[in-house]
């Protein structure tokens, strides 16, 4: 009988126990296997095309102040199956105050006010169900870039930041413009103290044109009157344009003169305004130097300035605007006018006309004024002479303000008390020189001619002027005085009040 052998160090494994071993040898990799696959998440399953599923669309980064649409146009639902839609603005910034433009519309809009995140719900709901989706929106403040270095070479400045109250642009000392500068819809370009901006005669161009929606604006790091110097402009381009632009809390410091103004035009330099608001000035508003050019000037106003909005030469008056506004809470609402001359003698027979306003701005002419052309006043016209100031007619110049019945024409002192201005002085030879639905007002506060005070005066050789309808009221002399080969042409429709001499004096 065979005995078993027995062979060491090696153990006799039944055949139940050889089973169990490689059963464990292969289930331990299984089980690995299990494991690492439910470790790994699985996309879900596209939903049906026949399924309601609402999509909110794609999460978004924005800027505050920046208008936000969202749209959950890509959401499905069952064909010819009724459906409703809600949004619903789950969380926003703790001082938020943004709200949706609609809840109930696929597509929706809302600002956001506050840095952080907006995150909103959109649920479509049906008789088989309803669906959900979310969607956030991050909304963070972009920075202001600095400009430190004058503008050499040609530049484009662009909106960088949607909200028009945060400035695009910070410039923390005098800037220089010596190459083209072009500013794109909405920038705003915001000055530190004492700053000025100056557009040099050597290249430099500014070409800042807006839109009513998207204005440009040039104002004070603090908005305040008075903070930032303003904008000199030196340049004699016939490219130089502000339009739908605002411009605003210069006049610091004296730019010229000790005179503070928000812009300055100087001697030569040339520019086109169209909407173009000049507002909050510790001065001047808009400060036109003799021979600068206006070329275009329409629709713009003047508002909040310390001193009036615009003071010009009296050449320039003649491109203002019925539309332009000028009486906006200014120091003085008015159109300042200081110059000596308005025309010249070689350009004998040249009509320089000045339009009437439809807020009825009144000029004010800051200084004794000598008319060498024509001189044509609009129905309405409302003529303010500075204190003991004067009017001077040359012989080749005339003074044609026929007014109407409705809009009678006006000339009278600053202060509106009699005997304040000196009056007007006509050698006009034309027969052009007319007054009629007019009133001469409150002058004769100094001799006009020789030791003669008088409202109106006419003396010279041939000089000559038609009255008619015209009042002649407050003179500190005579209403009129007529010397030295004159003639008046009146009738009885001229009127006479107040006049402290005679109110026709002939000098034979």
């Amino acid at each position: 009988m065979k005995t078993k052998q027995h062979i060491p160090g090696h153990r006799l494994l039944r055949l139940p126990q050889l089973a169990y071993a490689f059963t464990k040898k292969l289930v331990i990799p299984l089980v690995g296997l299990m494991v690492l696959l439910s470790a790994c998440k699985r996309d879900p399953d596209p939903a049906p095309l026949d399924a309601l599923t609402a999509r909110a669309g794609d999460d978004q980064q924005v800027q505050v102040g920046q208008v936000v649409s969202i749209d959950g146009s890509a959401s499905q639902a069952p064909q010819n199956q009724p459906f409703t839609i809600q949004w619903v603005m789950l969380r926003k910034p703790a001082k938020s105050s943004a709200t949706l433009s609609s809840t109930a519309t696929i597509k929706s809009t809302f600002t956001p006010d506050e840095v952080g995140e907006y995150e909103l719900e959109l649920t479509l709901s049906s008789a088989a169900g309803k669906s959900t989706d979310k969607v956030v929106i991050v909304a963070a403040v972009a920075q202001p870039l600095t400009i430190d270095k004058d503008i050499t070479v040609k530049t484009l400045l662009v909106d960088r930041l949607t909200n028009p109250n945060l400035p695009d642009y910070i410039v923390p000392k005098d800037l220089a413009v010596k190459a083209e500068l072009t500013l794109a819809p909405g920038v705003v370009v915001a000055f530190e103290r004492d700053v000025r901006l100056s557009i040099n005669d050597n290249g430099g161009i500014l070409i800042a044109q807006g839109t009513p929606q998207k204005k440009i604006r040039f104002l004070g790091v603090n908005q305040t009157r008075g903070y930032w110097a303003g904008i000199m402009l030196y340049s004699k381009s016939n490219v130089n344009l502000m339009e739908q632009v605002e411009i605003l809390h210069a006049g610091s410091s004296p730019m010229l003169d000790n005179t503070k103004m928000g812009m300055a035009l100087f001697k030569g330099s040339q520019i086109a305004f169209k909407n173009t608001l000049f507002s909050q000035h510790d001065g001047y508003g808009l400060y036109v130097y003799e021979e600068a050019v206006l070329r275009e000037f329409t629709a713009n106003s003047f508002t909040s300035n310390a001193e009036a909005g615009i003071v010009l030469p009296p050449e320039s008056v003649a491109k203002l605007d019925a539309a332009s506004q000028f009486t906006g809470a200014n120091g003085r609402n008015v159109v300042e006018v200081k110059g000596e001359y308005l025309g010249n003698n070689s350009a004998q027979g040249t009509v320089i006309a000045w339009p009437g306003f439809a807020d009825k701005t009144p000029y004010r002419i800051m200084r004794r004024m000598q008319v060498r052309s024509g001189w044509k006043l609009s129905p309405g016209v409302i003529i303010e002479v500075a204190r003991d100031v004067s009017i001077i007619v040359d012989e080749t110049g005339y003074l044609n303000a026929v007014g109407t019945p409705a809009q009678r024409i006006t000339f009278t002192g600053a202060a509106g008390q009699a005997a304040y201005w000196t009056g007007i002085l006509s050698h006009s030879t034309s027969n052009q020189s007319r007054l009629e639905n007019a009133d001469i007002l409150n002058a004769g506060s100094t001799a006009i001619l020789s030791t003669k005070r008088a409202n109106l005066a006419l003396y010279g050789n041939n000089a000559s002027l038609t009255l008619r309808n015209t009042r002649i009221v407050g003179s500190g002399g005579y209403g009129v005085y007529v010397g030295f080969q004159a003639t008046l042409n009146t009738d009885e429709t001229a009127t006479y009040e107040g006049n402290a001499l005679a109110n026709v004096f002939i000098d034979k």
